[in-house]
């Protein structure tokens, strides 16, 4: 497996942002992509991505095999719940670890969750999806979506070694697909995939993010 670079390093951080103001869009208005409810909000701010990362994914679909299609799980998340995700799980890990340092508090709980203040799904750049089969049926991707690495022993990591062949080939066509049209991967997290953010930026050896956190 190649050096994971995660959401904490500070190179991320370094990344600078020219937001390009493009608007937050609602993906229940997309007839052909199917979305999940598991983390549906009274907002309905899960629901939404920013325009330029609602095309690709369009696009992405498109893309995959007959009999097989996306299912969205997770788009946008507001500022205030990333850091109620992040501050819950630095604190689990905290818990068990009570002699790490905050540093090695903050790079692991990384590993699942984005520092606030990088977060892409603030940004509503980063989405999270599985695989589907035309009856509905969520395909073998060896772990659920959103299993911690402790949870899965490490198998939530795309790359992740002791995955079936099934579940690999899965990976392996989501990845295919929206690599395509430009998305990047967190390679901690098979089903988060990124647009136009600063890890986005990284992975494209772009200059700038192209989307910032934001409020809906």
């Amino acid at each position: 497996m190649n050096e994971i670079v995660l959401m904490s390093d500070p190179k991320i951080a370094a990344i600078p942002v020219a937001d390009c103001g493009e608007p937050l869009v609602d993906v229940r208005l997309q007839e052909s992509l199917v979305v999940d409810s598991r983390k549906a909000d009274q907002s309905g701010a899960f629901a939404h991505l920013r325009e330029g990362v609602l095309t690709r994914l369009l696009k992405a679909q498109e893309l995959l095999p007959d009999g097989v299609r996306l299912l969205f799980v997770e788009g946008y998340r507001p500022p205030a719940l990333q850091r109620f995700y992040f501050g819950r799980y630095a604190d689990h890990l905290r818990a068990d670890h009570p002699g790490w340092s905050p540093q090695q508090v903050r790079e692991a709980a990384s590993r699942y969750v984005s520092p606030p203040e990088i977060a892409p799904h603030s940004a509503g750049a980063a989405v999270d999806l599985t695989l589907i089969s035309a009856d509905g049926r969520e395909l073998d991707m060896g772990t659920r979506v959103n299993a911690s690495p402790e949870e899965s022993d490490g198998a939530c990591y795309t790359d992740a070694g002791g995955v079936g062949s099934e579940a690999r080939a899965n990976r392996r066509v989501l990845g295919d697909a929206l690599t395509a049209v430009g998305l990047a991967n967190y390679p901690t997290e098979w089903w988060h995939w990124s647009y136009g953010d600063r890890y986005w930026a990284l992975q494209a050896d772009a200059d700038r993010a192209m989307y910032g956190p934001r409020e809906l």
